[in-house]
């Protein structure tokens, strides 16, 4: 069984230097992460949360340990995206800063051109400067596709600032990944503070705020008409769609087409341009579902990998009660049809 991994993660250490300060001032509660024990054992029967200090480590190995636990695990390709928020680095030095880190992602990509892929980072400060870096790394470089972690600034990715670069992922037909990340200052305040600070850190981001501040993401693209101004776009949704298609009847009674301005339901709209992965969450009940609502020609395998174990991948993905046709869409064609792989 083929298994190709589409939310697989690296670190660049000098674009991760640059954001720092301006992450501490908008996310500060991110730091009683940092050294924090894993959640749960290892064997302990759920997917294996590392410490974010280990994660980190493993994130920055784009090289012969990654492809050693790939194989341990059984798992033929991943499809690389930097985490780091580009668009917090200092405007000035955004364009390089990408450009390097996109550089240093497609050098392992050729170093192991049967076992990693990517996805490019972009300077979503200048939109125009995006666009270019966009093109040079789908065109120069062979990556298949932009991660955005988070919003692209104040605001999120309907705004018509950034529709040159949807025009663009358009134009090249290569997904946009909506990754999650912090949520508004203002909101994190409002919504998970007052607890422990461990607890009101994880409530605000993995454990919930991130998930529904890139649900929130996906709607607004939708609601906006983005999908209809870009028809070819493509939006990939980890972490089986950051709560969407399980509202997605929701939304369809409360906001039909006669409300939208939209030519179909948000359901209609969602299932042609949205694909799904589940981003490590082994749960049956959530697999079912989404396979339902959305559909297996609409979910590509993920594991968040470093920051969720591979551990547990593979015998999940054989125990699911689909047929071989099924779970070969799901675990690999689905991604080589939508990356050209």
């Amino acid at each position: 069984m083929k298994i190709i991994c589409v939310e697989e993660h690296t670190v660049d250490r000098e674009m991760a230097k640059a954001v720092a300060p301006a992450l501490l001032r908008e996310a500060p509660y991110m730091g009683a992460q940092w050294g924090a024990e894993a959640p749960w054992p290892r064997g302990s029967g759920r997917p294996t949360v590392v410490s974010v200090r280990e994660a980190e480590e493993l994130a920055v190995d784009l090289g012969e340990g990654r492809i050693r636990a790939m194989d341990e695990h059984g798992i033929q390709m991943q499809v690389i995206s930097c985490t780091t928020p580009a668009q917090l680095a200092p405007a000035e030095q955004a364009v390089a800063l990408t450009r390097a880190a996109n550089d240093r992602l497609a050098g392992a990509v050729k170093a192991y051109p049967d076992r990693l892929s990517g996805f490019a980072v972009l300077p979503w400060q200048d939109p125009r400067a995006a666009t270019a870096e966009l093109e040079r790394c789908v065109g120069e470089l062979g990556l298949k596709g932009v991660l955005i972690a988070g919003r692209p600034g104040d605001t999120f990715l309907d705004d018509l600032r950034y529709a040159p670069v949807l025009q663009k992922l358009s134009d090249l037909r290569v997904p946009l990944y909506v990754h999650p990340y912090h949520p508004l200052p203002r909101v994190q305040d409002a919504y998970y503070g007052g607890f422990s600070p461990i607890v009101s850190s994880w409530l605000s981001l993995g454990a919930w705020g991130w998930h529904n501040e890139a649900g929130v993401h996906v709607l607004r693209l939708i609601l906006s008409g983005a999908f209809q101004r870009h028809p070819d776009l493509q939006v990939i949704s980890g972490h089986w769609g950051e709560m969407v298609p399980f509202s997605l009847q929701r939304l369809d009674d409360t906001l039909p087409p006669k409300r939208t301005g939209l030519p179909d339901t948000i359901t209609e709209i969602y299932r042609r341009h949205v694909w799904v992965t589940p981003s490590g969450i082994w749960g049956l009940p959530h697999f079912e579902f989404v396979r339902k609502v959305v559909g297996a020609d609409r979910i590509i395998w993920s594991v968040d990998y470093p920051y969720l174990a591979l551990d547990g991948t593979r015998a999940f993905i054989e125990k699911l009660p689909v047929g071989e046709e099924e779970r070969e869409k799901m675990t690999h064609l689905n991604a080589e049809r939508l990356f050209g792989l």
